[in-house]
């Protein structure tokens, strides 16, 4: 696994910028869902989890944070700080979101409703579907 990015194309001039993400053109799947989140503690940890089915794209809007990656294999540390990048996140990822600045904001594109079902929330459960996945 390799964390893959999509960039948008920004556009903008003096009076500022515009990045425009359109389902199934800027992102790789029809959109069903989007999410944001806010008043995230710089201390704080976020996620903690894995999708079996769900893909989603993760931008920073504002602010920074790191998220942590897993697919069982490898893991992967990567910053998110650009509004005009997002970052894929296929299903059977573990992933953990950290070290949030100041005013941080994260939007989340979801390929899916909510399904409480489509989570892995325990790292040794996922440990153990990542390990059957890969036989």
């Amino acid at each position: 696994m390799t964390p893959q990015w999509i960039t948008f194309s920004p556009r903008g001039d003096e009076r500022g910028v515009l990045v425009a993400i359109e389902s199934d053109h800027d992102i790789p799947f029809t959109l069903k869902r989007v999410y944001t989140l806010t008043g995230l503690l710089p201390g704080g940890v976020r996620g903690g989890h894995a999708h079996k089915r769900l893909r989603q794209v993760i931008v920073c809007l504002a602010g920074s944070c790191v998220i942590d990656l897993d697919d069982g294999e490898q893991t992967f540390s990567v910053p998110l700080d650009d509004p005009a990048s997002g970052l894929v996140l296929e299903p059977m990822i573990w992933h953990e979101m950290r070290e949030f600045s100041a005013g941080c904001v994260l939007m989340v594109l979801a390929s899916d409703h909510y399904d409480e079902a489509d989570y892995i929330r325990d790292r040794a459960a996922f440990m153990k579907c990542a390990k059957t996945a890969s036989a």
